[in-house]
């Protein structure tokens, strides 16, 4: 299936972002400031360029895990049916926990992470998003630290995809269809 014609106008810039995420290294520091060792866990896939510019950031001792879940599939609207298709192959019982984000909408998908994870017996269970719409949230979830509110504009780079394109943006922009 062929997607409609498409220009991306730039929302957040690459510096924007940087420079957003140094802030947010110094807050979960500061956080974590004495654990043993914390375990991040990427939400793929939109949100593997982000875990890796907050890893390499982040002056503590870390483990990098992923999950994927999702309810969005290749369309532009949740389904409000959140699926896990891999789930983290660590331990995190006992142990402190990082779930990065990369935007959170409805909500659905993280709220779901976050009870799957519990079931888990973490010691501490933190959630950070790189990008947040509040306006569509039908969900009573809020990320502990959040990157930038947006509009309601559907959104492509630093990871995000539209139909598995435009991942490899260094940038947030706002797909606008022509």
């Amino acid at each position: 299936m062929s997607q409609p014609p498409y220009v991306i106008d730039q929302m957040i810039s690459a510096k924007s972002i940087a420079a957003r995420i140094e802030e947010l290294s110094a807050e979960i520091e500061t956080e974590f400031a004495d654990t043993d060792k914390l375990v991040v866990v990427g939400l793929l896939r939109g949100s593997f360029v982000f875990i890796a510019d907050l890893v390499r950031e982040l002056d503590l001792p870390v483990e990098v895990d992923f999950l994927e879940a999702s309810s969005y599939g290749d369309a532009m609207e949740s389904s409000r049916e959140v699926r896990i298709y891999k789930d983290i192959r660590g331990q995190i019982e006992g142990r402190d926990v990082l779930v990065v984000e990369d935007i959170i909408d409805t909500g659905h998908t993280l709220s779901h992470v976050h009870e799957f994870l519990m079931t888990k017996h973490p010691a501490r269970l933190k959630s950070i998003a790189l990008l947040d719409k509040p306006s569509r949230r039908e969900v009573d979830y809020k990320a502990d630290w959040l990157g930038f509110e947006i509009p309601d504009e559907f959104v492509v780079g630093y990871g995000i995809d539209y139909a598995q394109r435009n991942r490899n943006l260094p940038y947030i922009g706002k797909v606008r269809f022509t």
